[in-house]
C-alpha cells in the first residue's frame, strides 16, 4: 500500500471511531494510538528503503521522514489525551460539584490534545499529497555508501 493510501485508511478509521468522553472513547483512543504507531513504523521503514534507489514510486525520503515525525506528534498528543479520558470515563467522576468543575477542565484538555492530533495528521496528509517524481532506477546509478567517521581520521 502506498503511504498516502495507508494514511487515508487510518484517517477514515479515525473518522468512523470518534473519541468520546466515556469508556468507548478511551478504547478508541488506544486503538488509534496503535494504528498510528504501526503507520509511523511503516513510514520509517519506507524512509530507509527510499535511501537506496528503488522503483516503488515512494515519496522522497525527506517527505517520508517528516511525515513519520508528524505521526509521532499525533501519537504524543493522543497519549496525553489518555489522562483526561480516564478521568472522564471513571464511574462516579461527576458526583459532586467539584468533580463537575474538574470534568470541565478534563474536557478542555481533551479537546486541546485532539485538536493538536488533527493538526499533526493534516500535516502528514498534506506532506504526502505533494506530487513527486518517481526515481528511475538505472543500472549505472549506485547508492552512495556512507563512510564511518572512524575512517575519516588519520592515524598518527
Amino acid at each position: 500500500m502506498h503511504p498516502r493510501d495507508a494514511v487515508d485508511a487510518v484517517l477514515a478509521d479515525m473518522r468512523d471511531h470518534r473519541i468520546t468522553a466515556d469508556g468507548t472513547g478511551l478504547f478508541n483512543a488506544t486503538r488509534h494510538i496503535g494504528l498510528l504507531c504501526h503507520l509511523a513504523a511503516g513510514l520509517a521503514a519506507d524512509t530507509e528503503y527510499q535511501l537506496a534507489p528503488n522503483s516503488r514510486g515512494l515519496p522522497p525520503a525527506e517527505t517520508l521522514a517528516q511525515s513519520a515525525g508528524h505521526l509521532g506528534r499525533a501519537i504524543a498528543h493522543y497519549t496525553q489525551a489518555l489522562t483526561p479520558l480516564v478521568c472522564l470515563a471513571t464511574p462516579g467522576a461527576q458526583d459532586t460539584l467539584q468533580k463537575q468543575l474538574d470534568a470541565l477542565d478534563h474536557h478542555s484538555r481533551l479537546r486541546v490534545h485532539l485538536d493538536h492530533v488533527g493538526v499533526a495528521l493534516k500535516a502528514v496528509r498534506v506532506g504526502l499529497d505533494v506530487p513527486h517524481r518517481p526515481v528511475a532506477a538505472s543500472p549505472s546509478a549506485t547508492a552512495p555508501v556512507p563512510v564511518p567517521a572512524a575512517q575519516h581520521r588519520r592515524r598518527a
